[in-house]
């Protein structure tokens, strides 16, 4: 279906919610990170509150995995605090009954003296012990960042590379990263809010039921009225934000469309200014309009509420006048269990937005810890035969699918390669030279046949030794936002003195890149990304031999080459390829489109929808009509004058 979106000038800012709404992409709906939103807001609360134990003991045991003693002290010392709070209100009794005892006032005030004494320990007791258990539960919350985001890339960086040609796990990644993660320490945080929330209105109750058992219904009463109105004020603004997400992740995508160094050349040179200012103000507008909806609505729910509540209280203050009237309740013991009225309240609103906040959270980190699982079951298992290098390499009808489709990728390939060879990989876009390339490398299993390092199945040899002997120089390089320096190095952690092999300097001359390194301002110690204070950037090219120096610097025995030259100048391209022929050493794997640059290659393999159509050398292949001849001539036809007509 397609999707059209007008553009629109500042004089559209007034336009209806509706409009804005026409604007929404397909597929900006239903987002990933939200995907859990329905069932939250269709969940009742009583449904939520069954699950709390649960919850609870799961997010405790988050915490006990991450810190003992903080969780002990951010829970115990909370539980102290509401002791504390009992304490507090039992001696603010003894001291209102002596103030209103009979007698001169100076005997009433110092009667009331060693319970104000107390009823003052008693709140700054609680105050020092809920600061301790903020520092505590503070404490907890990086503690437990830190362990969930290591076990997460722990993961991504230990499965196989071909778990990430998988659409839905690429999803579950993205969800476990956007959400997941970050819920871990939520829902501690949350758990340990609600046990003081709860804590707070126990400790009030205990206090009223000592006071006066009578007392504690009408304790309950004034409360519940209080949290219905919390419940429904949270859920009405989480069925707003359920509403408005799509608006809000375009407005997102505009925002970062407009203050982003990447586009701001190409929005300046198609003048996008005024379309993407427009854009934005329409999905302001819509959202504005949202906000003041939402804040009417709570608006009306509050005074609703109050409105209940305020009933609740007028009954409650009935019922104390009349336990007073009848001489069931001491009027000390009545102005207590006010007080104690508003301490439960400012619990119970505690208890109630962190019962709501957990329940949802722990939905995504199940979403996170789904993940780990699944990655763990895509780990390639440590362990087999070390490789010590290779003579030879076989592949025996290997083949290789990628998930969702119906084509492999490589369709029963078998060839022989040997150390010392310089091989090519030729043939059209997808026909599969890239994915050949990588199973030659270990970088993917095949889905059936055999790869052998002289003679041994490489799913039998450990797959961080094989990789040790492996170098890719890809088309698809990252640049990594490290000083020059740090991008050679990393192409060989272990380094120059566990490991022979050519200096960094040696690499980076070999491709090229020395020189133009040393003509940058810091030299080899120059950061490579602009976004940092003092920074700089390399053209494609110049990252290309950089790249180039990080793969010659690792001096691996197998060297894939894949498009190694397509940001190089001519003598830049020339320069490495006259070094990759000057190893004998070391297998090279070279793919690449300009076919003037395999001619000296030992073999050339040439792949037609997976499957390898031929091979040989360059005159071997020029000598047979086949598909290597076509490429080559046509290609070589654009170097040629053109014939008079």
């Amino acid at each position: 279906m397609e999707t059209r979106i007008r553009p629109c000038q500042s004089s559209d800012q007034d336009e209806s919610v509706d409009d804005a709404d026409e604007l929404i992409l397909p597929e900006l709906e239903d987002p990933d990170w939200m995907h859990h939103a329905r069932e939250v807001a269709h969940t009742s609360f009583w449904a939520v509150a069954r699950r709390l134990p649960h919850l609870v003991g799961e997010a405790i045991g988050v915490a006990w995995a991450t810190s003992r003693r903080d969780t002990i002290a951010s829970i115990g010392l909370n539980i102290a605090a509401g002791v504390m709070t009992t304490f507090g209100l039992l001696a603010t009794t003894s001291v209102l009954t002596q103030l209103f005892a009979a007698g001169p006032t100076p005997d009433r005030v110092r009667a009331a003296l060693p319970a104000l004494l107390v009823a003052a320990a008693a709140v700054m007791a609680k105050g020092g012990l809920t600061i301790a258990a903020g520092w505590a539960q503070a404490r907890l919350v990086p503690q437990i960042n830190y362990r969930v985001e290591l076990r997460m890339f722990e993961a991504t960086t230990a499965v196989d590379l071909a778990a990430f040609d998988d659409a839905g796990f690429a999803e579950e990644m993205d969800r476990a990263r956007d959400r997941g993660m970050r819920e871990a320490a939520s829902i501690v945080d949350n758990t340990v809010n609600l046990i003081t929330g709860v804590v707070g209105v126990l400790a009030t109750a205990v206090a009223v039921a000592v006071i006066q058992p009578i007392l504690l219904p009408c304790l309950l009463l004034a409360a519940v009225p209080e949290a219905i109105t919390a419940v429904r004020i949270a859920r009405r603004q989480y069925l707003n934000l359920l509403a408005r997400i799509t608006r809000r992740r375009r407005m997102w995508m505009l925002a970062t469309l407009m203050a982003n160094r990447h586009t701001a050349a190409e929005i300046r040179s198609y003048q996008m200014r005024e379309f993407l200012l427009g854009e934005y103000r329409r999905m302001m507008n819509a959202e504005t309009h949202a906000d003041l909806d939402l804040v009417r609505s709570q608006t009306t729910t509050r005074l609703f509420g109050a409105s209940v509540a305020g009933l609740a209280s007028f009954a409650v203050y009935g019922v104390l006048g009349g336990l007073l009237l009848v001489g069931w309740v001491a009027l000390a013991a009545a102005a207590t269990a006010l007080l104690a009225l508003q301490t439960a309240h400012s619990s119970l609103g505690i208890a109630v937005f962190a019962t709501n906040s957990l329940y949802e959270d722990a939905l995504y980190y199940q979403d996170y810890r789904d993940f780990l699982d699944r990655a763990h079951g895509r780990t390639r298992p440590s362990g087999g035969q070390p490789a010590s290098g290779f003579d030879t390499i076989e592949l025996d009808r290997v083949s290789l699918s990628y998930p969702d489709t119906d084509t492999p990728a490589v369709d029963g390939v078998s060839l022989t390669v040997r150390r010392g060879q310089v091989i090519a990989l030729v043939g059209e876009n997808g026909s599969g030279k890239t994915t050949l390339a990588k199973l030659i490398a270990g970088l993917y299993r095949p889905s059936s046949g055999t790869i052998r390092w002289d003679g041994t199945d490489t799913a039998d040899i450990d797959p961080d030794s094989l990789a040790s002997h492996v170098a890719v120089m890809t088309q698809e390089w990252w640049k990594f936002p490290f000083t020059a320096r740090q991008n050679i190095l990393i192409g060989r952690h272990d380094g120059p003195v566990n490991r022979p092999g050519p200096s960094m300097e040696d690499a980076a001359r070999a491709a090229a890149a020395h020189d133009m390194i040393l003509d940058l301002p810091y030299g080899y110690d120059t950061l490579l990304d602009r976004e940092f204070k003092n920074g700089h950037d390399l053209s494609g090219g110049q990252w290309q031999r950089l790249v180039a120096a990080r793969s010659l610097y690792r001096d691996a025995r197998l060297l894939v080459c894949d498009e190694p030259s397509a940001a190089l100048d001519a003598r830049a391209e020339h320069a490495m390829f006259q070094h990759l022929r000057r190893h004998p050493d070391r297998l090279i794997v070279l793919i690449t489109h300009r076919l003037a640059n395999v001619r000296h290659a030992d073999q050339i393999y040439v792949m037609r929808e997976g499957r390898l159509v031929q091979q040989g050398n360059h005159d071997e292949l020029m000598a047979q009509d086949g598909l290597y001849r076509e490429l080559f001539d046509l290609q070589a036809a654009g170097y040629l004058p053109e014939s008079a007509p």
